[in-house]
């Protein structure tokens, strides 16, 4: 098993350095695998919203995180890639969306976003005016029909949580309208009023607005019907969206809605990359200075770490921030650790009078049982962070977990094999080479795999 460990790495590595220079379609969906940023590095759309106390309903802490969840359902309709949403204060939600929109895409978004999604099925009484698409529903509706009740001013046979399926299609002209399926509440009530009230007119209300007043033509028993009207499929699929996910408790008020320019993230992004780059640097002399030949190993690992943890992110794929890209430095400081482990435990060993290839295994078995812990650790105080944390954080605990996860694989695996071929090699029999003195460095005949086993665990 161990004879393909080699080819393993070298699959993986090459998998991984075409995922990250190629663009190769993505394999779980559309469009070409592609590095995403998030608002703070490509900048987007911020909306801020505040939440409307009703008469006889106050802002609870329940209500905001219901808002917030249906809010971030919605969004997820349109494919934005990793939005942002969160709560501010105790009665305000900030949306983030990251990626490039014209106006149009602005526009469509607010109204998803923004809209309560209140509907109301409404029978119109034989004495009250037409109404028709786009409309405000009138406040002063004659008497209710049998079998509706009050709300307001307006007779209500059922509302929108008698909808258990909502979906874009098409009619019989081609022309897109959203398909519906009622509860059996609602198909019941449904079926008896349209039997009852053939060629009477009957209103669909959003948010106390008219998007469809058909006049009933014969009795729908099945509890399924269309919305119709003069829609686009965008608006179609709008509307979907909002049915889908339900009304929102409470009305909400836009505050403020802005398209940000990425030039200021792109300045923070430069600046954290050059720190980066410089810290990663200094990581690399040290490792050369300190661990001579070792250390050259560690620093091809960290490379190969780098273009396998990169090609992850856009599979993924991850959304990167600012957070993510700190969150990945350190990462990448955590995956040096491991090789400081191994390779001060080598030296030891050398010191104590193993003989090289003795020392070199000994020092990655017994480093182990210290790297699996602490990255263990690592790794779970990060799946908290992402479970229980906010968005941003979120995104940095994600990252930093595939960081510690690779790395323990590049440590442990490529590592080790690179190690183990070069002590093969006649020019790296050198005690300087290890950082060791002359008299504590001692060669043996390269011993076969099972040997190597035998001399570590002594």
């Amino acid at each position: 098993m161990r004879r393909f460990v080699p080819l393993l790495i070298v699959l993986v590595g090459l998998g991984a350095l075409a995922v990250d220079v190629l663009r190769l379609p993505y394999p779980f969906g559309e469009g070409v695998i592609e590095t995403k940023l998030g608002l703070d590095l490509q900048g987007g759309v911020r909306g801020e919203y505040q939440a409307l106390p009703a008469p006889d309903r106050p802002v609870t802490r329940e209500d905001m995180d219901t808002i917030r969840s249906i809010m971030e359902q919605r969004i997820n309709q349109f494919g934005v890639a990793e939005p942002i949403v969160q709560l501010q204060g105790t009665d305000r939600i900030v949306v983030e969306l990251p990626g490039s929109a014209d106006q149009a895409q602005v526009d469509q978004l607010r109204q998803t976003i923004g809209q309560t999604g209140r509907l109301e099925f409404v029978p119109i009484p034989a004495s009250a005016p037409v109404v028709t698409e786009g409309q405000q529903m009138p406040a002063d509706l004659p008497p209710c029909p049998d079998n509706t009740t009050t709300v307001t001013t307006q007779c209500v046979l059922f509302g929108g949580d008698q909808l258990s399926l909502a979906r874009a299609g098409f009619d019989e002209t081609n022309r897109p309208v959203v398909e519906f399926e009622l509860r059996p509440d609602g198909a019941r009530l449904f079926g008896a009023w349209t039997t009852a009230n053939v060629q009477r007119q009957f209103a669909i209300v959003l948010d106390h607005q008219v998007v469809s007043a058909p006049v009933v033509q014969q009795p729908i028993t099945g509890g399924r019907g269309q919305i119709s009207g003069a829609f686009t499929l965008s608006e179609v699929n709008r509307l979907v969206a909002v049915l889908r996910y339900g009304a929102l408790p409470l009305d909400v008020r836009e505050i403020q809605i802005a398209q940000i320019s990425p030039s200021l993230g792109l300045d923070f992004l430069r600046q954290s990359v050059f720190a980066g780059m410089v810290g990663i640097g200094l990581v690399f002399l040290f490792m050369l200075l300190h661990y001579r030949l070792p250390g050259v190993i560690a620093c091809v690992a960290l490379v190969y770490y780098g273009i396998v943890v990169l090609a992850i992110f856009r599979l993924v794929p991850v959304t990167l921030t600012l957070a993510g890209v700190a969150a990945f430095v350190l990462s990448v400081g955590m995956a040096v650790d491991a090789n400081i482990l191994i390779f001060e435990r080598t030296k030891e060993e050398l010191r104590a009078g193993k003989t090289l290839f003795a020392a070199v295994e000994a020092g990655f078995n017994r480093a182990w049982n210290s790297i699996f812990d602490s990255n263990v650790s690592s790794v779970i105080t990060a799946a908290i962070l992402f479970y229980f944390g906010s968005s941003v954080i979120r995104g940095f605990a994600l990252v930093l977990i595939i960081g510690v996860l690779i790395s323990m694989f590049t440590a442990i695996t490529l590592s080790r094999e690179m190690l183990r071929w070069v002590i093969r090699q006649r020019w790296a029999r050198r005690a300087s080479f290890f950082g060791v003195n002359d008299d504590e460095f001692t060669i043996a005949v390269v011993p076969s795999a099972r040997s190597r086993e035998a001399r570590a665990r002594v």
